[in-house]
């Protein structure tokens, strides 16, 4: 009987740090499976009802979030070996432009700083401009610590792959000001009161606080636009994707693609001035 069941969930959650899955992987693919599960309700799994629950997700979520979330049932349907219930994702157009509601511009950035800045927030203040400066995920915070701080680079590790990154030194000297005057001798540089690095939560939060202020929509401000900005603005001056694609550690440049995508403004100014609409009347 195919059931999917809590102790096979914890198997499966097993077998993915076997594999040395990043924590960010385990959680997604493990609450994907849950959340299966509990739509479920202990029922019997047969290919017709994987189809009904793809039509479900449809229905409630965008392309992308469903072909996700299939992505994470088809991994766990390959662990148990149900090849058979297996299911195809959405075919899908890449992108042409970015949505408004969700493009961060460089001067709400800014407005976004400045807010931190006067509200005295000075950790938020520091990660803003280490992860849009250097287009590091909020999940390698960790590495920016006070020798890639010293030495002007970070050795990062994620998903299994080693990468250099660069730290600019304006910001390594606000970076090293910041770690004097909170005492940081080693080890990371942004912590919380308990001295554990900050994680995602601690960020999104801490974030969201700034939109009024600073009169930049909430659907934008998150952390990994921080690193959506990083890439934008990198591929209008050097219009060099591979190389783009090495300093975010993509395995694919068909990712990286998905960063560089122009805002809508500018694809509607692109296609205005294409002339092919006749003013006469």
């Amino acid at each position: 009987m195919k059931i999917i069941t809590n102790a096979l969930i914890e198997s499966f959650q097993r077998y993915l740090i076997s594999e040395e899955k990043s924590s960010a992987t385990l959680e997604k693919y493990s609450r994907d499976i849950k959340v299966f599960s509990t739509w479920l309700g202990g029922r019997e799994l047969d290919k017709e009802l994987v189809l009904h629950y793809k039509q479900y997700l449809t229905k409630k979520y965008s392309p992308a979030s469903v072909n996700s979330m299939l992505s994470s049932i088809n991994s766990f349907f390959t662990y148990t070996e149900w090849f058979d219930l297996k299911v195809k994702t959405l075919k899908m157009q890449r992108r042409l432009f970015c949505p408004s509601e969700r493009e961060l511009t460089k001067e709400e950035y800014k407005r976004l700083l400045e807010v931190a800045r006067r509200k005295g927030n000075k950790r938020l203040y520091y990660i803003m401009q280490t992860i849009c400066a250097t287009g590091i995920r909020i999940s390698e915070l960790k590495f920016i610590n006070t020798e890639a701080v010293r030495c002007g680079r970070a050795t990062i590790n994620c998903k299994g792959k080693w990468r250099v990154v660069i730290i600019p030194k304006a910001l390594c000297d606000l970076l090293k000001g910041y770690s004097k005057e909170q005492h940081i001798t080693n080890g990371c540089l942004f912590i919380t009161k308990n001295s554990r690095p900050v994680d995602r939560s601690n960020i999104w939060v801490d974030m969201k606080k700034l939109c009024e202020s600073a009169g930049v929509p909430e659907s934008k401000v998150f952390p990994h636009n921080l690193r959506h900005l990083f890439a934008r603005t990198y591929y209008s001056l050097q219009k060099d994707i591979v190389r783009l694609a090495d300093i975010l550690g993509h395995s694919s440049v068909n990712t990286t693609r998905i960063y560089t995508v122009e805002s809508g403004e500018v694809h509607r100014q692109q296609i205005q001035r294409l002339g092919l609409v006749s003013v006469k009347v």
